[in-house]
């Protein structure tokens, strides 16, 4: 579809004054405009949250007029997230062109029983999509704006009507997501116009007493009990506005949850930023949000899915670590969803069908992050083992588990199998058949003589390689700090990494050795030019080496190191020559080469 700003002005478009008007500053980066949102579900508000808590997995909805566009305009592909396509850091649309699309908006392949049914294959307890995004049109039937898919398109119908009573069928919970700063379309939204159509000038409390405010209530008064009210980008917005518009949703759905997004610490529980899966757990009630590909919305190029075993590693990496994870899809312009996304969620779906009590109603990790082969959750006494990588050895190092075992068994469908243990001090090692028994991810439950407890020491698995981030060493007289960055815009990766060496700084990590040996020794950075790293195990052998660096991170090999005997060593990470102002580092690697 083109978009021009020669095309004829339409009933919905504002006066031409409006195409100079302000859009998104470039000034505020997206990462400033989540705010702050650590926050924590109240305890007096225990009967809100509970499918959140205990369902752990949700589905995420981005769709509305950029959905039409694909990330391309004028014959132009724009690579990013798709729903930010109008803003000047995407394709730069002028209000008055945008504001043509609804005219040749006509979704009719939307079919919400299919996507609540698409939901609950893929195993999700709740659906999130978004009523109105920065765009400021409304994906449902709005009276305080004609701006809306019921009065402004051909296709003339209410989807969140119909996605609420699909939801409602299928016993399926249902969340709105709301832009309560950003419009970019509304006279005197955050960002957004300056002037009415007659060329007044307006302010945001404009916005938010004839828009904002009346939106909300239509969105929590109109369509059945929700889970959720999903705010974003709170911004500059005050306190006293999201004190507002909370206490409409509290009087509307008064077991609704609300993001910490809203702002101002006035949400229910901590969001993470877009794209974040932590390495460690996190108190309190969270949630992470990710993306099936690398778009929140439908863009036309955007074939990167994440494969069903990815979702997996991602969807329980986060409940392992205490949260819940929301997963989006981007529907088309004309509703249908993407088949390739389809299609995994449905096979990672299978999966938790078979295995649902790794997922639902579980408490984090007692190791407090992943394990080199996978990651553990709790329910009860029991501690469930989610193997992703099989041990080819056929015996699985279970390291670190203070508590004592009582019985252990391989979850296979109606062939659970008892399998035998063994303890060497608090590492436990399971005897497991040579093949391993799901293609995808194969559980083991323990069942332990009380609560799981473990120490959180990072151990070096003799059979799978271990990687152990930045984000678990100590620095001294280097900066440990936290970064996160785009790949493409709007597409966010995070990490910590080690920075601003100087003469005599180290990076330290703790670990255990299971098994005495060599082991070759990798470490992850970047730079410039040539380095000179040192690596020195306390009290024995050191190890330098000279390696080239990028721009970007990779792992470089440093060598072998040997580990005389079973038990705790630590680590010392040195940067000794090269570009020692700008390099960073962010993981080191071991691998057990000749055991002793």
């Amino acid at each position: 579809m083109l978009i021009s700003t020669t095309l004829k002005t339409t009933a919905l478009s504002l006066s031409l004054s409006l195409i100079a008007a302000t859009l998104a500053t470039a000034e505020t980066s997206m990462d400033e405009m989540w705010g702050d949102s650590v926050v924590k579900l109240r305890a007096q508000d225990a009967e809100r949250g509970q499918l959140f808590n205990d369902g752990n997995y949700a589905m995420f909805v981005h769709w509305g007029l950029y959905s039409t566009l694909a990330n391309k305009v004028d014959g132009k592909t724009y690579y990013g997230i798709g729903e930010w396509i109008m803003n000047p850091r995407m394709a730069d649309i002028p209000v008055e062109a945008y504001m043509q699309l609804p005219a040749s908006f006509n979704p009719t392949e939307f079919d919400a029983k299919a996507l609540v049914q698409l939901a609950k294959d893929a195993g999700m307890k709740y659906i999130v999509i978004t009523a109105k995004h920065h765009e400021g049109f409304a994906m449902y039937d709005s009276a305080c704006s004609d701006f809306d898919i019921v009065d402004a398109t051909p296709y003339g119908q209410d989807p969140l009507k119909a996605l609420s009573l699909a939801c409602e069928e299928a016993g399926i919970g249902l969340g709105v997501y709301y832009s309560h700063f950003q419009d970019w379309t509304a006279p005197g939204g955050g960002r957004g116009p300056k002037v009415d159509a007659e060329g007044n000038a307006v302010s945001f409390e404009d916005y938010f007493v004839n828009k904002c405010l009346p939106q909300i209530d239509e969105l929590t008064s109109n369509y059945g009990p929700l889970e959720l009210i999903w705010f974003d980008t709170p911004a500059s917005i005050s306190k006293e506005h999201v004190e507002q518009l909370i206490a409409v949703v509290r009087k509307n759905q008064p077991k609704a949850l609300i993001n910490g997004r809203a702002g101002h610490g006035l949400g229910d529980y901590q969001g993470l930023g877009d794209m974040e899966v932590p390495l460690r757990n996190v108190p309190g009630m969270w949630e992470s949000v990710d993306t099936i590909n690398d778009s929140w919305a439908y863009a036309w190029y955007d074939e990167n899915w994440k494969s069903p075993k990815e979702i997996l590693r991602r969807l329980i990496g986060t409940v392992a670590r205490g949260g819940t994870y929301m997963l989006n899809v981007g529907p088309r312009g004309d509703g249908s969803v993407p088949e390739r996304s389809a299609r995994t969620l449905r096979s990672s779906g299978e999966w938790i069908q078979e295995y649902p009590q790794v997922v639902y109603d579980v408490d984090a990790s007692p190791w407090e992050h992943a394990l080199p082969w996978g990651d553990a959750t709790v329910k009860g006494n029991k501690l469930l083992l989610s193997v992703f990588e099989w041990p080819d050895s056929g015996t699985l190092y279970v390291p670190g588990l203070l508590t004592e075992v009582k019985g252990a068994r391989l979850l296979n469908g109606a062939a659970n199998e008892a399998i035998s243990f063994a303890r060497e001090g608090n590492t436990l090692l399971l005897d497991l058949p040579a093949q391993a028994p799901d293609s995808l991810v194969s559980v083991i439950e323990l069942e332990l003589a009380s609560t799981p407890k473990a120490d959180p020491t990072w151990a070096l698995d003799p059979t799978t390689k271990t990687t152990i981030e930045a984000e678990f060493c100590s620095t001294e007289g280097a900066t440990l700090s936290n970064i996160r960055w785009m790949e493409k815009f709007g597409e966010w990766k995070h990490m910590k990494q080690v920075t601003d060496w100087k003469p005599g700084s180290a990076a330290t990590w703790e670990v255990d050795v299971l098994v005495p040996g060599d082991y070759q020794v990798d470490l992850s950075y970047k730079g410039e030019d040539r380095l000179v790293w040192e690596v020195e195990v306390e009290g024995g052998e050191k190890i330098r080496n000279q390696q080239a660096s990028s721009e970007i991170y990779q792992a470089h090999p440093m060598g072998w190191l040997h580990f005389p005997e079973a038990g705790r060593y630590r680590i010392h990470v040195r940067l000794l020559e090269g570009d020692v102002k700008s390099s960073s580092l962010s993981a080191i690697h071991f691998g057990l080469v000749l055991a002793d």
